[in-house]
């Protein structure tokens, strides 16, 4: 196989990274989209993503988080170093469902903290090596090519980094799962919304769960094309 510049761009496996950001796309269209139809329909108690925040920390006995806006749209989460839920400039004052809901879910991080959720502890201990595994794999990768072909231990340890950091896509799907379950079932159960409104609710989390499933699968697209250009030791560059 050439691997020569004109190479990497003629390449077939383009085509996975091509399928990853489609799916990335196409998840981040839907929750928008199904975020803003949802934030047209106000909940029937009128309290907004902050308040509601609130009541279901209180109703778990988390007294210790704040609650705070943030600016920025959909920039929403959880901090557990700080011990905030941060909330975007949408979600903080709005009433609607579609607010209460992901309010909520950062609620559930912060449950899933106060309960020391196994996979929230996993996810929290490898962030650090995983950012440096998403930053520093291609850079390695490149370099050991340059300087010692694709059997160059630098090649293998760029693979190694950025499968560190798919793990990582890996371990944060049931993160989410579970902090959208908590939330929806606490919002029936608190008073926060009704049937419907919980309906609702589960439609736009749902909607926010595909943008995870779509990075770990862009992930694990790049991931096989990476081995499949550099992952054979054996093979050279003529």
């Amino acid at each position: 196989m050439y691997y020569g510049m004109m190479g990497y761009y003629m390449d077939p496996t383009w085509i996975l990274v091509i399928i990853g950001a489609v799916l990335s796309l196409a998840a981040s269209a839907k929750v928008n989209s199904t975020f803003r139809k949802y934030s047209k329909v106000r909940s029937m108690t009128g309290m907004t993503g902050a308040e509601a925040a609130k009541r279901l920390l209180n109703s778990q006995g988390i007294y210790d988080v704040q609650v705070r806006p943030v600016r920025g749209q959909l920039t929403d989460h959880y901090d557990p170093r700080t011990k905030t839920v941060n909330l975007s400039e949408t979600v903080y004052d709005s009433t609607s469902v579609a607010a209460i809901g992901v309010a909520a879910h950062e609620c559930g991080h912060a449950m899933q903290d106060n309960v020391g959720y196994t996979p929230l502890r996993i996810r929290g201990a490898i962030v650090p090596v995983a950012n440096i595994g998403s930053q520093a794999a291609f850079p390695l990768i490149i370099l050991g090519v340059i300087v010692g072909g694709l059997g160059s231990p630098l090649v293998n340890l760029g693979l190694i980094l950025f499968s560190l950091a798919v793990i990582f896509q890996l371990v944060t799907l049931p993160v989410e799962f579970n902090a959208s379950k908590r939330a929806v079932t606490l919002l029936g159960q608190v008073g926060i919304l009704g049937d419907q409104e919980v309906g609702h609710t589960k439609k736009v989390l749902g909607a926010a769960a595909l943008t995870y499933v779509a990075a770990l699968a862009a992930s694990v697209l790049q991931l096989l094309r990476l081995v499949i250009l550099f992952g054979g030791g054996r093979r050279n560059n003529d």
